[in-house]
């Protein structure tokens, strides 16, 4: 019973990883493809000074 306890944190902590590696992966294909364009957006701006 013991090893079925230890065996299903350890799955959840497996799942845990896979999430957040999904995540990160999603953040930098949205950051790869925006980033240019935000990047031009930013050039454009004139500073009021």
């Amino acid at each position: 019973m013991r090893n079925m306890e230890s065996f299903s944190k350890g799955q959840g902590l497996v799942e845990y990883a896979l999430i957040m590696l999904f995540v990160a992966i999603a953040i930098i294909v949205v950051l790869a493809v925006l980033g240019p364009y935000i990047g031009n957006m930013y050039s454009q701006v004139v500073p009021n000074i």
